[in-house]
C-alpha cells in the first residue's frame, strides 16, 4: 500500500465515518490541532528528565487518537469520556498538590522539556477555541471540550513539575 492516495489532491479529506468534507473546515482544523499537540508532546517527553513527567506525557498521548475520531467523526457517541475527564482532573490535583503554590507568572524555556510542554499547552488552547467556534455551527460533544480544556492546565502542571525537577 502506497503512503499517497491522490484522493485528497482536490482539497477534501474523509472523516473517520467516511464523509467527506473540505481539508480547511473548521472539524478538520479541531483535530489537526489536536495532532499538533501530540506532536508537541512527543517531542516534550523526548526532552523530560523527570521520569514520572515523561510516563504521564505517554499515557495521556494515548488518549489523543481517541479525541481526534471524536472531532473527525460524525453522528457517533463519544471515546472520551467523563471517566478520562476524571482521571485527568485526578490527576491534576496530585501534581499540584505536590509542588509548593505558584506565586508568580512562569515564563517557559527553564526546560527544554518544561518548554515543549508549554507549546503543547498552547497548541491545545487552539484546539479547545476551534472546537467551541465548530460548536457553533455543529455538533461538538461537551466531554470532548472539557477534555481540552483540562488537558491544557495538565500541561502547565506538567511543565511546572519538569521544571521543578523535584
Amino acid at each position: 500500500m502506497k503512503i499517497y492516495t491522490k484522493t485528497g489532491d482536490a482539497g477534501l479529506t474523509s472523516l473517520y465515518t467516511g464523509e467527506r468534507v473540505e481539508k480547511n473546515s473548521l472539524r478538520v482544523q479541531v483535530y489537526g490541532a489536536i495532532d499538533e499537540a501530540d506532536s508537541a508532546l512527543g517531542i516534550a517527553r523526548a526532552f523530560v528528565e523527570v521520569e514520572d513527567v515523561r510516563e504521564k506525557i505517554f499515557a495521556v498521548q494515548k488518549l489523543l487518537p481517541r479525541l481526534m475520531a471524536d472531532f473527525a467523526s460524525l453522528n457517533r457517541e463519544p471515546t472520551i469520556t467523563a471517566g478520562d475527564v476524571t482521571k485527568l482532573e485526578q490527576e491534576m490535583d496530585s501534581l499540584e498538590g505536590s509542588m509548593p503554590p505558584l506565586r508568580e507568572f512562569l515564563i517557559p524555556g527553564a526546560s527544554k522539556g518544561g518548554a515543549f510542554l508549554d507549546l503543547a499547552r498552547t497548541i491545545t488552547r487552539r484546539a479547545e477555541r476551534l472546537a467551541c467556534e465548530l460548536s457553533k455551527s455543529e455538533l461538538v460533544h461537551e466531554v470532548d471540550k472539557i477534555f481540552l480544556n483540562r488537558l491544557s492546565d495538565y500541561c502547565f502542571l506538567l511543565m511546572r513539575r519538569e521544571d521543578l525537577r523535584t
